[in-house]
C-alpha cells in the first residue's frame, strides 16, 4: 500500500487553488493524502475556497483530513510537501506594478520589467520567511515553489539557503506551452521529450522529440508560421493571453532557431508591446473582473448548493496537475521529466555556473537530475546574461538594501534600458512599496 502524505497549500485563497484541489482528488491513487492544509494570511478570502474544498473533498476524497488556517504552527508542522503559490500584496499591488510603469512610459507587466522587479522585491521577503518557518517545523519537507516572479525568487532562495536541496522552483508556463504544442500537432503532450534552456519566463525549446526520437520542432514551427499559435485552452482565455500567444509567430519569423517562451515578446518588442497596453485597464483589472470573480462566485455556489457537480471552477488544469505530478515523481522516485530552475553548473556550457537556469530534469527522490544543452549561440547567450544580471542585481538590491543596485537592475532590463527612466520608475515604485520593501539606501 502506498504511503499517504501530508501536504500544505501556501496561498490557499488563490484563484489557482481549486485546480490544485481538483488535481489532488483526480490523482488520489497516484499521490495518496493523509492530511491537506490550506494556509493563507487572508482568512476571509481563503474561507471561500475552503468551503468549496470541503464540499469537493466530501464528494471525491472523504478520507482526507482537510483544514484551512492562518496559523503557521498548524499549517507547517510535520508536512511532507509544501506547495507554495503566494502573492505578496495581492491584486491591489499587482495593479500598481502594472500601472505605475505604464504611467511613466514603460511596460507594466506582472513578472517582466519593473512590475516584475517590484513583485520580486516583495516576494523575496515572504519566501525567505516561509522557508525558515517550514524548516523549523518540517526539516525534511519538499518545498515546491511556483511563487512569481519565479526567476528572482529562485535566485534569492539559492543565495539565502545554498545548502537546502529540498527547495524546487518550477513554473507552469513550459507545461502550458507543451500542451498547446500537443493540440497543434494532434499529439499527446505526455509523450514529448523536450530540450529547453533559458531562465524562467525567458527560455526556448530547441527540440521536441516524440516517443520514437523524431524531432517535431520543425513541423511545429511550420504550423505556427502558417496558422499562428493559440493556447491549449484558447476558448477559456482572456484576450490578453490570446494576444500573448499570437506573438509567438512574430518571434519565430524574426528568430527561427528555437520555439520561444511567450514572455520573451516583452523583451524583444518592448516598444510594440508598450503601444498595445492600456494604462487604465491592465491585466490585473482583467483578472479581478474575470477569473477572480468567476472562481469565487463558483466556489460560493458550490458551498451554497452543497455540491460541486453544477459548477466549473477549474479552467486551466495544467497548473494543478503539474505540481501534483512533480510531488508524485519525487515521492515515488519516478524520474519523470519536468522543466525546473536549477543552478547552471555547466548545463549551459558557456554561461556562468551560478546562473539559475531553467532546463529539463528528471525528478526523483533525490531531487532534480538536470540535462545539459552544451553551448548556446551568441544571441541567446547575450540575452540570458543581460536578463540574469538584472535578476541577480534585484536580489542583491533586496538583500543589501542597495538603491544603486536596484537602479542598475532596472537600467539593464530590456523593457527600460535608459538610466534616467529607470530612476523615475524606481522612485515611484519605492513610494508604492514602502510597506513591503526594505529601505534602499
Amino acid at each position: 500500500m502506498k504511503k499517504a502524505f501530508n501536504i500544505v497549500l501556501v496561498g490557499g485563497g488563490s484563484t489557482w487553488t481549486p485546480g490544485l484541489l481538483k488535481a489532488l482528488c483526480k490523482m488520489k491513487t497516484r499521490l495518496p493524502l493523509n492530511k491537506l492544509v490550506m494556509f493563507d494570511v487572508n482568512a476571509e478570502r481563503q474561507a471561500v475556497i475552503g468551503e468549496y474544498a470541503k464540499v469537493l473533498f466530501r464528494e471525491e476524497y472523504p478520507e482526507v483530513e482537510l483544514i484551512w488556517t492562518t496559523d503557521k504552527e498548524v499549517a507547517l508542522r510535520d508536512m511532507d510537501f509544501i506547495f507554495c503559490q503566494m502573492r505578496t500584496g495581492g491584486y491591489a499591488m499587482r495593479e500598481k506594478d502594472e500601472k505605475i510603469p505604464l504611467s511613466l512610459g514603460v511596460i507594466g507587466q506582472e513578472t517582466c520589467g519593473p512590475g516584475g522587479f517590484a513583485y520580486g522585491m516583495r516576494s523575496i521577503r515572504d519566501m525567505i520567511e516561509l522557508v525558515n518557518d517550514v524548516r523549523a517545523r518540517s526539516p525534511q519537507a519538499w518545498i515546491l515553489n511556483y511563487t512569481n516572479p519565479a526567476a528572482i525568487v529562485a535566485d534569492a532562495l539559492k543565495k539565502s539557503f545554498p545548502d537546502d536541496e529540498r527547495i524546487i522552483n518550477i513554473c507552469d508556463q513550459p507545461v502550458n506551452l507543451l500542451r498547446s504544442y500537443g493540440r497543434l500537432l494532434g499529439r499527446d503532450p505526455e509523450i514529448f521529450d523536450p530540450v529547453y534552456f533559458g531562465l524562467n519566463h525567458f527560455g526556448w525549446f530547441t527540440h521536441l522529440y516524440d516517443e520514437n526520437g523524431h524531432d517535431l520542432a520543425p513541423e511545429l514551427k511550420a504550423i505556427i508560421a502558417s496558422n499562428g499559435f493559440k493556447p491549449v485552452d484558447a476558448e477559456q482565455r482572456d484576450q490578453s493571453w490570446l494576444d500573448t500567444y499570437a506573438a509567438v509567430a512574430d518571434m519565430l519569423h524574426d528568430f527561427p532557431d528555437y520555439l520561444p517562451n511567450t514572455y520573451l515578446q516583452y523583451y524583444l518588442y518592448p516598444e510594440y508591446k508598450l503601444s498595445k497596453l492600456d494604462p487604465n485597464f491592465t491585466r490585473a483589472n482583467e483578472v479581478i473582473n474575470g477569473r477572480e470573480k468567476r472562481v469565487f462566485d463558483e466556489c460560493r455556489t458550490a458551498a451554497a448548493e452543497g455540491t460541486t457537480k453544477n459548477v466549473h471552477v477549474v479552467h486551466n488544469d495544467a497548473h494543478g496537475d503539474m505540481i501534483v505530478e512533480l510531488a508524485e515523481s519525487i515521492a515515488f522516485n519516478l524520474k519523470k521529466k519536468f522543466i525546473v530552475m536549477v543552478e547552471n553548473n555547466g548545463l549551459v556550457a558557456n554561461l556562468d555556473n551560478d546562473v539559475m537556469v531553467e532546463v529539463a530534469a528528471e525528478m526523483g527522490a533525490n531531487g532534480p537530475r538536470p540535462f545539459g544543452v552544451g553551448k548556446i549561440p551568441t544571441f541567446y547567450k547575450g540575452m540570458i546574461e543581460q536578463q540574469f544580471a538584472y535578476e541577480r542585481l534585484t536580489v542583491e538590491a533586496y538583500l543589501e538594501g542597495s538603491y544603486t543596485k536596484a537602479l542598475m537592475a532596472l537600467t539593464l532590463n530590456r523593457t527600460i534600458v535608459d538610466a534616467k527612466k529607470a530612476r523615475r520608475v524606481l522612485d515611484a515604485l519605492i513610494e508604492a512599496n514602502r510597506d513591503y520593501w526594505p529601505e534602499l539606501k
